[in-house]
């Protein structure tokens, strides 16, 4: 049987990294900082910014607790260990107690740094600022945000860790410790590449995943990628005021149907090619006109006795 350190230890890393990349399963459970932070965290559709800059320092003092997690967990699962007098444990754990904490003490000094002067100094309200005009603030940049984000004409794609979000003049991507924006009439949008897929979890069906580039011509705006489904391609483009570039001459498949013959050529060209015995001629019998058949359908089913 195994020991109960080595079964806590590979409990808490699958947790751990659930946690930080929360799959479907945790977020149908509730386990999210969003879900469970919400009263602390805000409505984001009411705060949609003040909700965000929040939401990025909480994760990221959390996620700075987990390797002290583990250690108060080793704690009870391995009551032999001695850990809780400190002085009396190995020194590989003396080690790693340091380490935890001080990582633990540069998330709370970050988080603190941030939130000072009314969060003046998060990377969020940072990059909000490098669109206000003059004698202006992040703050007006982020009540037009708030304002646009309310409205339900929005085009919004992808899980809450990945979100693409765009308003009338605003395209944004939510991340899980940051928030990207750019103003619409200052950023070229570049189809860049894609990533196929014979077949989605989600959607059990053939899936094709476009990355796009987000660049400003504004200087203080770091460049970005956005990531969307090829069948929301369509509905991106209405909501934007220029036309997506395709630099990549990418092929995007804007329907379930083009995916699925995209798909169904690949597995096609997957197959044998049948060499046709000497003397053996195609008669052309599953094809609708006069022309020879090019396939040939070889049953490699075989009879099973019941």
């Amino acid at each position: 049987m195994d020991r109960p350190e080595t079964t806590f230890t590979l409990a808490y890393v699958v947790f751990a990294l659930c946690f930080v990349f929360t799959p479907n399963e945790f977020r149908s459970a509730g386990l999210t900082v969003q879900h469970i932070f919400s009263q602390w965290l805000g409505s984001e559709d009411m705060g949609f910014v003040q909700h965000h800059v929040r939401r990025s320092a909480l994760t990221a003092l959390l996620h700075c607790c987990l390797p002290l997690g583990y250690y108060l967990g080793m704690c009870v699962a391995a009551p032999d260990q001695d850990l809780l007098r400190v002085h009396r444990a190995a020194r590989g754990w003396q080690l790693y107690l340091g380490w935890s904490l001080s990582v633990l003490l540069v998330g709370c000094v970050l988080v603190f740094v941030w939130s000072r002067r009314g969060w003046e100094n998060h990377p969020i309200c940072k990059a909000l600022g490098a669109h206000a005009l003059l004698r202006s603030s992040w703050r007006a940049v982020a009540s037009s945000i708030n304002t646009e984000f309310r409205r339900i004409d929005k085009f919004s794609s992808g899980c809450p860790s990945a979100r693409v979000i765009v308003t009338d003049s605003w395209v944004m991507k939510v991340s899980t410790y940051s928030l990207h924006i750019a103003l619409q009439q200052d950023c070229h949008l570049t189809v860049t590449g894609s990533t196929q897929h014979s077949l989605s979890p989600e959607l059990n069906a053939p899936l094709q995943i476009l990355t796009i580039s987000v660049a400003s011509i504004n200087p203080r705006v770091q460049p970005f990628h956005i990531r969307l489904k090829s069948t929301e391609y369509a509905e991106l483009q209405e909501k934007l005021h220029a036309p997506i570039r395709n630099a990549a001459n990418v092929v995007i498949h804007l329907t379930m149907s083009e995916l699925f013959l995209e798909t169904f050529k690949t597995y096609v060209k997957m197959n044998a090619v049948y060499e046709c015995p000497s003397g053996q001629v195609s008669t052309g019998r599953f094809t609708r006109s006069s022309r020879i058949s090019m396939i040939h359908l070889v049953n490699v089913c075989r009879n099973v006795a019941l």
